[in-house]
């Protein structure tokens, strides 16, 4: 290009104004932006699914409408996970009722208590596990009930009625997958990195906050929630990853393992950094001491690590720094004259800050790994596995049931020719409220936005689509009314109504020859709106406390996994050991997070400081039993007794709950501590390390007893 004809640059007032626009045309991509483009991919699904199903001629084109609004997720990995389990949970259900009208041909009662024992089994899968599979379990339960309740008096269309749901169903399953995967594709690998980013900020700004003293009490206490559900959110989004069809944009797909080891060593650095907090704000509420003197300068060596984002080198060094300071420490104690309980003190305070230095060091390592595609050595982490307490999967399973069986006698005795329209909207919406946290505000939100749907609907039918001539017409009738409905879904706190709203207008899609029937739609939108407020009623009043996420019943289930990390057999700890227990402890306080929402009141976060004591006693018995577990007869066989005593009588504090086995638990701790420290002066300086590990992990059991699981007073510093 000559100077001649070279584009002339523009005045300054114009470049600011373009700069102004790209800026601000960025930050709405990024923000609205985002909201308005998943609304278009939806649309465009969504009527790529009604217009195939016009040219199959099936029978209900709206079901294959309905299910693109179902599917649409941020992501096309959601998108095409959820499609998949969509998928098998409806092929499923096809075959539970073909097998139940096979059973029980033109014999209600025995039909209605088959659906009721099918669904209450399917929803209580459904509970049990939370995570994307669990879809399969709903899908199949209340797919059964859609094609066996139409068959009751026809059980010869039952073949006709499977087909065509599966057919119907898999039309939307397939432009939803087709849509979202090559429309302006939003790929989940990528939101998995954002989330892994995201999280290793939050937690350095949590260490950091909380070794300067920003944070209350309270706000530490949401904060371990909140990271609680990170690690959740993490797994989910993880999973979805996997079935992204693109491997170049999916890079967790192959940072599989690595995403696994986050998580381990995430949530173990968090439980050591949250022991040692603990211990040293005790010592720091005490009088001044030689013990906080010699610990300020670690507590300071570590503070100033994190200041900065840091490196695998400046953690290295923090390393080295910390053990020279801590030599010069203890000669520094040595050297004082103190009583033997604040000697504890220090050995416990720089066992546990030398153990969150090489925790802090494993997570960085591994999400640099993460983050630059480095390799990593890692040694087989097992993945996430959310369970939720056995009580509330029966709980979800009655309720279905028995809503499955009230709402039959229901529909026996009312004679309405509705009532089977109402029947199916409560069975599905108890089904897909089952596993949520707050199973009455979510079909709350649902039941609003079927009551807004319906005058709009109305709207829609008798005022637009009467004067649709041809498809591209009927799609600008349906487009704005379809448009709110997906745009509230984009936001979580409206997101019940927007679904509400987006699922009730599909059901106005007119079939191949449009029939119009304004008795017809009154009855079947107050059916649907009834169905709704059933729905909201059984959730209301059948086991209502048995919800996901309940306190009470998350209280009881911490107590459970902690006895259980110290009754486990020797094959499971080998397989399972601290992973497993980490999981478990952190995946209940996921469900309590959802269940408590944005502002936990102080009853949830009485039960979070238990989950967090909790964890540090199952930590140290862990520890403790692979002591005993690696142990040899020899110098230290009496203090192995000591430490097995110990680990037995915790054992029975935790089934009983009395005080009179808390006392016998911190009498055996003492003895046990004696035990170890007789021991130490026998046996080799490897093991003698691993002992005075021993007596840390002792020591952090013996405060937590006292100062967390009862209000008497006792020596926190006997052990």
């Amino acid at each position: 290009m000559t100077p001649a004809s070279a584009p002339l640059p523009l005045p300054g007032p114009l470049r600011q104004a373009a700069r102004w626009l790209a800026q601000a045309l960025t930050d709405w991509r990024a923000t609205e932006g985002e909201r308005w483009i998943f609304v278009f991919k939806t649309l465009v699904a969504a009527f790529c699914a009604l217009w195939l199903a016009y040219r199959l001629g099936l029978d209900s084109p709206s079901t294959a409408m309905t299910t693109t609004i179902i599917l649409a997720l941020p992501s096309s990995g959601m998108v095409l996970e959820k499609s998949l389990y969509r998928l098998g949970g409806t092929l499923l259900g096809c075959l539970a009722a073909l097998t139940l009208i096979g059973l029980f041909p033109q014999q209600p009662v025995l039909l209605y208590a088959g659906l009721a024992l099918w669904v209450g089994l399917c929803t209580s899968g459904a509970t049990l596990y939370r995570n994307a599979q669990s879809y399969v379990y709903v899908l199949s339960g209340y797919t059964a009930c859609i094609i066996a309740l139409p068959a009751i008096d026809q059980p010869t269309q039952v073949f006709a009625l499977t087909v065509t749901r599966a057919a119907e169903v898999g039309l939307g399953i397939i432009c939803s997958a087709a849509i979202s995967s090559v429309l302006l594709p939003r790929h989940q690998g990528t939101q998995v990195m954002r989330t892994v980013d995201a999280r290793y900020g939050k937690f350095l700004a949590f260490c950091q906050d909380v070794l300067q003293q920003k944070l209350t009490p309270a706000q530490v206490e949401v904060t371990h929630l909140q990271f609680a559900a990170d690690v959740a959110a993490l797994e989910h989004g993880r999973s979805a990853a996997l079935f992204e069809l693109s491997e170049a944009v999916s890079h967790a797909r192959g940072q599989n393992r690595k995403l696994h080891a986050f998580n381990a060593s995430f949530m173990t650095a968090l439980t050591t950094f949250y022991t040692f907090h603990r211990l040293y704000e005790r010592m720091r509420r005490e009088d001044e001491s030689p013990v906080m003197q010699a610990c300020a300068p670690l507590y300071a060596i570590v503070a100033e690590a994190l200041q900065a984002t840091p490196s695998q080198e400046s953690l290295d060094t923090m390393q080295l720094h910390l053990q020279a300071a801590l030599a010069e420490a203890r000669q520094q104690i040595q050297a004082a004259d103190i009583a033997h309980a604040q000697r504890i003190d220090f050995d416990t305070a720089c066992e546990l800050l030398e153990r969150f230095a090489r925790d802090m060091s494993r997570f960085h390592a591994v999400y640099f790994s993460l983050r630059h595609g480095t390799a990593l050595t890692i040694t087989a982490p097992q993945a996430y596995a959310p369970k939720t307490p056995p009580a509330l999967v029966i709980a979800s399973g009655v309720r279905a049931a028995l809503n499955v069986g009230l709402l039959a006698l229901g529909a026996y005795f009312l004679a309405w020719p509705q009532a089977g329209v109402a029947m199916l909207m409560a069975i599905v919406f108890c089904a897909l409220s089952a596993s949520s946290p707050r199973p009455i505000a979510m079909v709350r939100g649902v039941l609003i936005g079927f009551v807004i749907g319906f005058p709009l609907a109305f709207i829609c039918l008798y005022f637009l689509l009467v004067h649709a001539d041809g498809f591209p017409m009927l799609m600008l009738s349906f487009a704005p009314f379809l448009a709110v409905g997906l745009y509230l879904l984009t936001n979580p706190a409206k997101a019940g109504i927007g679904l509400g709203l987006a699922i009730f207008i599909t059901q106005v899609a007119p079939t191949n020859v449009l029939h119009l029937d304004a008795t017809g739609f009154l009855n079947t939108s107050i059916a649907l709106i009834a169905g709704l407020i059933l729905a909201l009623v059984v959730s209301a009043v059948i086991l209502p406390e048995h919800t996901m996420g309940n306190k009470d019943h998350v209280g009881r289930a911490l107590w459970r996994e902690t006895l259980r990390a110290c009754t486990a057999s020797a094959r499971q700890l080998r397989l399972f050991g601290q992973h497993r227990f980490d999981n478990r402890m952190r995946d209940l306080l996921s469900q309590l997070n959802a269940a408590a929402g944005p502002t936990p009141d102080e009853e949830t976060r009485a039960v979070v400081r238990q989950a967090l004591t909790l964890l540090e006693i199952g930590h140290s018995v862990l520890e403790l039993r692979d002591l005993i577990a690696t142990s040899s007869a020899g110098a230290t066989d009496q203090a192995v007794q000591a430490l097995q005593h110990c680990v037995d009588s915790i054992t029975g504090w935790l089934r009983t709950h009395s005080e009179t086995d808390r006392q016998t638990a911190l009498a055996a701790i003492l003895h046990a501590g004696s035990a170890v420290r007789g021991a130490q002066a026998t046996c080799p300086p490897e093991r003698a390390v691993r002992l005075q590990t021993a007596l840390a992990d002792l020591h952090s059991i013996y405060t937590s007893l006292l100062d967390n699981m009862a209000q008497d007073a006792g020596d926190p510093h006997a052990a």
